[in-house]
């Protein structure tokens, strides 16, 4: 019976009259070993290498946006960041836009996104060139947001200043809240830097706070569409492709689109600010980590097995609930025609696929 791999070695071994552990010092042997030991240090640089290109990929990315990150932390460009994004959102809605839908399309986009009217007219926007209407859409948003800054101070001002001259030697930094419409920021600034700038560095700190939760949460998301990517390009091998040569061409789409997330989430969320805090005595304090009182947990812990327990019958809490049957009003195909009212007042009427999102996230509600 013909032998390999280990059991042909120990058969070769016998046949020389060699014994367990001994040392073997024939050249040929010691020629076949240092071959193979090769091959496979040839091979695992070879998938370390492969490993480092799929790294540098990411790490290009991840220079850009911890820049961006760095940027907001430490606040001395930031406005000069968030005009960019507001100039790349105007340049990413014209794009998209103009020439391949109507002007009510559009409009719906520019108010999606930048929570504005477009400052041309139907007219021109058929006829005037995809630049010329990017640049008069910046202008128009980012006086828009110079008032949307003035509005916020003004209305701060007030409450900022009560603060400050009743318990300004009580509170170092406080926590004024500010909602986009669908989120609402806790932002944590110095009460004395805002009584001094008369609430302008509230903005400061809403500016900062909103970049960051928006860049790390998008960054998170993109490094797992990253992952996913890097299993799924490695089928190309099937179809004759180099998975790194498609890898590193989708994972540029694919931060592209990152990118713009970023920026439109932002400006959105600049743009939609505002302040629901209209008393003084509804201003919190900043605190700090809060210690775990293991008296609480335990509490917590018998709240909820008397919960489970439910009453004196004997039965789960759960179990007593009374099941109440699923209640559906008419469902809406997407193609439907349908009109919606905005927070601002305003009333489009468009397919039902294109105002979902924002009737998903509350910026408008249906109206028929």
């Amino acid at each position: 019976m013909r032998l390999f791999g280990s059991d042909r070695i120990a058969g070769i071994m016998d046949r020389l009259g060699l014994k367990e552990g001994e040392v073997i010092q024939h050249s040929m042997i010691s020629k076949s070993i240092e071959r193979a030991q090769k091959k496979v240090e040839e091979n695992n640089f070879g998938i370390r290498k492969r490993l480092l290109e799929y790294d540098d990929v990411m790490n290009s990315q991840r220079e850009v946006i911890y820049t961006k990150r760095k940027h907001a932390l430490l606040g001395e460009r930031i406005s000069l960041d968030i005009n960019n994004m507001i100039y790349d959102v105007c340049e990413s809605v014209v794009h998209d836009c103009h020439g391949n839908v109507d002007f009510a399309e559009f409009s719906l986009e520019v108010l999606r996104n930048l929570s504005a009217e477009p400052p041309v007219d139907e007219a021109e926007y058929m006829k005037a060139d995809a630049a010329d209407i990017t640049e008069k859409l910046y202008e128009s948003i980012r006086d828009k947001y110079q008032r949307k800054q003035e509005s916020i101070a003004q209305q701060a001002w007030p409450v900022i200043k009560d603060v400050f001259e009743k318990q300004g030697k009580v509170y170092e930094n406080i926590v004024v809240p500010i909602s986009d419409g669908t989120k609402v920021f806790q932002i944590i600034t110095n009460l004395e830097k805002a009584y001094k700038s008369e609430a302008h560095e509230v903005l400061k700190s809403f500016e900062k706070t909103a970049m960051l939760a928006t860049i790390d949460e998008t960054w998170k998301e993109h490094l797992r569409e990253l992952d996913d990517l890097k299993q799924s390009v490695q089928n190309a091998t099937y179809e004759q492709k180099d998975p790194l040569l498609i890898y590193k061409f989708e994972s540029f789409e694919l931060f592209k689109v990152a990118v713009d997330r970023i920026n439109k989430d932002v400006s959105s969320s600049l743009l939609k600010a505002n302040i629901p805090l209209q008393d003084s005595s509804q201003v919190q304090q900043a605190r700090g980590p809060r210690r775990l009182d293991l008296s609480e947990l335990e509490q917590t812990k018998r709240d909820a097995q008397s919960a489970y327990e439910g009453g004196g019958d004997g039965q789960p809490a759960q179990q007593q609930r009374k099941v109440e049957p699923v209640r559906t009003g008419k469902k809406i195909g997407r193609n439907e025609i349908v009109k919606v009212r905005y927070q601002n007042g305003k009333i489009v009427e468009a397919k039902y696929k294109k105002l979902e999102p924002d009737i998903n996230s509350g910026a408008c509600v249906l109206t028929t």
